[in-house]
């Protein structure tokens, strides 16, 4: 069950303690399965950074304010085709559910949906909300901003965030799935890292004097206190390997994100104790361009071109996007979900403020010595 840095659990037992954990900070029993539904998927995919360990920085969101347990998404623009919606600053994946079933409504109406959120907060994967769109028979679309990590080509301080694209396009055997963000990493893969106590790759990060630094620590702090410093953009810090397109794809989320909803900027989030994170969803009814079925198996044939394409030397196989998730989420399934055994302490640091049983959900597991995760330290 445990190595040295990871400890398996089944989907079950996390389901059950993520439902009651947030149950306890106030949700309702549906909006409790709506955040636990999304955390837990991204788990499932294998992306640990975005699913239960965010938990406890959750709960300290609510406890900051800067999270509203009994916020309701308000849509305070409409067109036909297009929305803008006020999360008041709820949940992320309260808002970001409730936008991307707006856009799929207006999708099926009308053929395209273009909502775009301000005033929300961290919302997860942004793949969940494409591949809503997706298991509707649609093109989806989702990118959110974020607190500022992304540092510009050329420049020391980050001013934009991780901001993520993800599309899903519908397909066998596997929907097309590409979730990822516009900086080489997310800042929650730094915090990984720094849980781990590894010392970062090259080419991720940068001081606050905007020389390359392999200290997680150092990094995650500057990005707190607006010192300068933070993530690369996808291809560095440089032209040399493609820098600018990383910093442009990031400034297309924020189009979305932020401009369309006249929201806060990335540089502007996550200060004076308000979150202000935005975010963008699209949904493209395939009925637009002909017969949907058509133009799924035209898309499957070619999907499968690319799996069987030529070998690279030593290479076995191809993935196409989605594929090692799907992979991943039927592994996990079967055989348990791993998590960081200092996530673990985090959990039973939790389930202790929250009155709830740690052994009811974990047996005779015991985690790392406990720490207090309100001493500002997560």
């Amino acid at each position: 069950m445990t190595d040295s840095k990871k400890v398996k659990f089944s989907y079950e037992t996390l389901y059950n303690l993520c439902m009651d954990a947030f149950q306890k900070f106030g949700f309702t029993k549906e909006k409790a399965e709506t955040i636990t539904d999304v955390l837990l998927t991204a788990d499932l995919y294998g992306i640990q950074s975005h699913g239960m360990q965010r938990m406890v920085r959750y709960y300290k969101g609510i406890q900051k304010g800067t999270m509203k347990v009994d916020a309701e998404p308000e849509v305070v623009f409409e067109t036909p085709t297009t929305a803008v919606v006020d999360g008041h600053e709820g949940m992320g994946q309260l808002n970001g559910v409730f936008a991307m079933n707006l856009a799929i409504k207006k999708a099926k109406e009308t053929g395209v949906g273009i909502v775009s959120v301000k005033n929300s907060n961290h919302y997860g994967i942004a793949g969940y909300y494409a591949k809503m769109a997706a298991e509707q028979g649609m093109l989806g679309f989702s990118s959110t901003n974020s607190e500022a990590i992304m540092v510009p080509t050329y420049a020391k301080k980050a001013m934009i965030g991780s901001n993520p694209q993800a599309w899903c396009v519908p397909a066998d055997p596997y929907d097309f799935l590409f979730d990822a963000s516009t900086t080489v990493v997310t800042r929650g893969k730094l915090e990984m890292y720094n849980k781990l106590g590894k010392p970062l790759p090259d080419g991720w990060a940068l001081d606050k004097d905007g020389k390359p630094s392999n200290d997680a620590s150092d990094v995650l702090s500057n990005i707190a206190a607006h010192r300068g410093g933070g993530i690369m953009p996808l291809g560095g810090n440089t032209e040399t390997l493609g820098s600018h397109k990383g910093y442009g794809n990031g400034m297309v989320a924020e189009i979305f994100a932020s401009i369309l909803s006249q929201g806060m900027t990335s540089n502007n989030t996550m200060k004076d104790n308000k979150s202000g994170i935005c975010h963008g969803f699209m949904a493209i009814n395939l009925a637009n361009f002909g017969d949907t079925e058509a133009i799924k198996k035209h898309f499957s044939e070619y999907l499968q071109e690319l799996r069987d394409a030529p070998k690279a030397e030593g290479q076995a196989r191809i993935y196409t996007h989605g594929e090692k998730e799907m992979l991943a989420l039927k592994d996990r399934k079967e055989n348990g979900i791993p998590v960081i055994d200092k996530t673990m302490t985090e959990v039973k640091d939790l389930c202790d403020y929250l009155d709830l049983d740690f052994s009811k959900y974990f047996g005779d597991y015991v985690p790392p010595k406990a720490g207090d995760m309100f001493s500002g330290n997560y």
